[in-house]
């Protein structure tokens, strides 16, 4: 019999964060990613798409109903081909936008979803007509993040998250840590990780687990959330889970060999 996988190690055969096409900035069939992660090895895919409501910006980067229907009727073709040899997920990144919880939670309720991932892209700033997308690579975000103060910004990233945890009925907490993660020399304050502490206890409580998010390797040679991070969700027992942030098929799986060497061993349980 093989040895029981330690509780605070994710599992290394299932990518529990892949987009597709129909958001709008990824590439590649579905077929494709499902194709990707039985070349891997892996006994699991979860495809995790966008779900936003009442975000103002021109560039759209999440699924319509219409859209999360024929991501439905692809996800079950791919089961029936596929079910042999590869267990498929679909699931949702349900981005959260204060004063659209409600509306969140009805578009949830329609489905039945494998995952829910809890993210926060967007924030509204005062006197600026369109969001902000605080994970967007783009000149004119990136300046705005750094004329509205990368900090406070940050502030209201995590306190946004928190409600968003509260309210959602996540399964888990995607790349914590990656807001603003496209502006030069973000750090996190004694302040900023006081509120993630008070987020990691309510995830606790909510029995929600925390996503280890490989594509931080690429952008900063560690993955999303920090090592700091990490122990402190080890310490509160919180359970992990990988993904890849996919939005290709190449990147699937990306990183997954190597990812044990960064996740810290438990400290101690929260009191």
């Amino acid at each position: 019999m093989p040895a029981k996988r330690p509780r605070y190690l994710p599992d290394l055969l299932c990518d529990s964060h892949v987009h597709t096409r129909f958001c709008g900035h990824a590439t590649g069939e579905m077929e494709e990613y499902v194709q990707a992660a039985i070349s891997h090895g892996l006994r699991k895919i979860v495809f995790l798409e966008h779900m936003e409501e009442g975000i103002l910006t021109q560039a759209k980067t999440w699924l319509s109903e219409e859209d999360f229907d024929r991501y439905f009727v692809e996800g079950r073709r791919l089961r029936e081909q596929y079910g042999s040899q590869i267990e498929i997920g679909l699931g949702v990144e349900c981005g959260y936008n204060e004063g659209h919880g409600e509306a969140l939670l009805t578009r949830l309720g329609k489905r039945q979803w494998d995952r829910i991932g809890i993210s926060c892209h967007f924030i509204k700033l005062p006197g600026v007509p369109e969001h902000l997308n605080m994970f967007s690579k783009q000149a004119e975000n990136i300046d705005l993040a750094r004329r509205f103060g990368p900090e406070r910004i940050l502030d209201r990233y995590l306190a946004l998250l928190h409600q968003a945890i509260r309210q959602l009925p996540g399964t888990f907490v995607c790349h914590l840590d990656a807001a603003l993660r496209r502006v030069p020399g973000i750090t996190l304050t004694a302040d900023h990780y006081r509120m993630i502490d008070g987020l990691l206890r309510t995830m606790k409580e909510k029995g929600m687990a925390l996503e280890l998010n490989t594509s931080g390797l690429d952008m900063r040679g560690e993955p999303f959330p920090t090592r700091r991070i990490l122990s402190m969700a080890l310490a509160c027992d919180i359970p992990l889970v990988l993904g890849s942030d996919a939005h290709k098929p190449a990147d699937v799986a990306r990183h997954f060999a190597d990812i044990a060497g960064f996740i810290p061993s438990p400290l101690e349980s929260c009191p």
